[in-house]
């Protein structure tokens, strides 16, 4: 089954205990975003979040750094208990075989981010290190952009390599998760996917019932895959 993360950036911060408590029944992950306002220009949640956060959910919590440092952030993020720490392949080279260790050392798992321009042969030589592998299908930085039907081919390539090459990683997917990409998302080989503004805080005010259409039009979607097959 298709794991869900909902991005706490797109919730209503006015609502956050009543949204949190209901989520915390449904869903596999949280995804929260770090921004520093250079990496790209929008500035979101924080470590000090995530402290606040850990006392109203067991829920594990997948970090996603948009900062121009963000191997400065993962000993404090490991403090924190964070279950995964998702940094861009074009930070993590250089770091990869370092920083897996100390994760590993933790129990934690290290992610990958793939902007949609970056090749997926940056990251080919420390994928065996890699626990999740998230795909952004729109550019990193702000909610709400139109969906990069590109970034499905690459979806596609990584569960085929990860098959070739024996490997556990599970395939993530960033940006534009609603009704009209599920099916695709999945057809291609999602594992998880993130749900924000479209996908899930939007889609009705009252979360239990954003709740009960997200599931229905995911549920909905691997039945037709698995029809199709």
């Amino acid at each position: 089954m298709v794991k869900i993360s909902p991005s706490l950036m797109c919730m209503d911060i006015s609502k956050f205990e009543e949204q949190i408590n209901c989520l915390n029944q449904t869903v596999d992950y949280y995804h929260i975003d770090i921004m520093d306002g250079h990496y790209v220009s929008n500035m979101t949640l924080s470590p000090w979040f995530i402290e606040q956060l850990k006392n109203h959910t067991k829920i594990p919590l997948d970090v996603h750094l948009m900062v121009t440092n963000p191997i400065a952030y993962v000993e404090q993020l490991l403090d924190l208990g964070v279950e995964v720490i998702s940094i861009h392949a074009e930070f993590l080279n250089g770091h990869a075989f370092r920083l897996s260790q100390t994760i590993k050392q933790h129990g934690k798992k290290m992610g990958v981010v793939l902007n949609p321009e970056t090749p997926l042969n940056l990251i080919t030589d420390y994928l065996h290190l890699i626990d999740i592998v998230t795909v952004m299908t729109v550019d990193p930085g702000f909610a709400g952009q139109s969906f990069i039907s590109e970034s499905l081919d690459k979806v596609r390539k990584l569960k085929d390599y990860r098959k070739e090459n024996n490997l556990i990683f599970e395939i993530q997917i960033d940006g534009s998760c609603n009704k009209n990409t599920y099916h695709k998302l999945i057809a291609a080989g999602a594992d998880i996917l993130i749900l924000g503004s479209s996908g899930l805080f939007k889609v009705d005010d009252s979360i239990e019932k954003a709740i009960a259409v997200m599931q229905m039009h995911v549920a909905a979607a691997v039945q037709e895959l698995k029809q199709s097959e």
